[in-house]
């Protein structure tokens, strides 16, 4: 399980069993004890399966970004990107289902250049307008001149994004770095010379499936 789901889980744990137990000594049937219990446990099973943490590797290849989450690409585009990368880029959107798992990976090695927290509405996140209109937390990297913007965007359901950066630590490809709890989106925009890997409707894995590569490598990257 993931350490960013222990308290939620703590807590609905607490609060099941206070239900369950309440439930059993005012309930008059046990019919509804045990139709309550039952979707308790249900529930159970879906908060424990939404917290899951599997282990991953992502590949061994140097001038590569990877997805920074699990789910499907919704969409591609181009844009102007004047917040951090300052120059004209390619956004790779990322859906993420309340089945898929929600841990977030880095997308690439570096160094944090770049962190804001911006707070917004909760609009469905496979609205390309929830990337500008949602609460979101912009994180940059920046690594040998090169620069990446991935965006974590929290949805209908989403209510608290956790991302475990500041600016000026070394980032490490594929490393944990927090989670979007019960949603949502994540976007990745890197500049044009990167070379985009994915198609629309793809579906990625976290830390391992390749978003894109370096169109051209600088000699100083080992």
């Amino acid at each position: 399980m993931s350490k960013y789901g222990i308290d939620v889980v703590v807590k609905f744990f607490l609060i099941a069993v206070v239900i369950v137990c309440l439930t059993f000594i005012f309930a008059d049937t046990l019919i509804v004890r045990y139709t309550i219990t039952g979707c308790l446990a249900l529930l159970t099973v879906f908060v424990l399966n939404f917290f899951r943490d599997p282990d991953r590797v992502p590949p061994h290849e140097k001038t590569i970004v990877v997805s920074p989450a699990d789910g499907k690409v919704v969409q591609i585009k181009e844009l102007f990107e004047g917040e951090y990368l300052k120059s004209d880029a390619v956004q790779v959107s990322i859906f993420m289902s309340p089945l898929n798992v929600h841990v977030n990976r880095l997308p690439m090695s570096g160094t944090v250049g770049y962190f804001e927290h911006i707070p917004g509405e909760y609009g469905v996140a496979f609205d390309d307008k929830s990337s500008d209109r949602n609460e979101r937390t912009l994180i940059g990297i920046e690594r040998e001149g090169y620069k990446i913007l991935f965006k974590q965007v929290a949805g209908t359901i989403a209510r608290r994004i956790v991302a475990d950066l500041r600016i000026g630590q070394q980032a490490t490809i594929g490393e944990r770095f927090g989670m979007i709890k019960f949603g949502s989106r994540v976007d990745v925009i890197m500049p044009k010379l990167f070379q985009v890997a994915v198609h629309l409707n793809d579906r990625v894995v976290a830390g391992e499936s390749i978003l894109a590569r370096y169109a051209v490598a600088p000699k100083s990257i080992e």
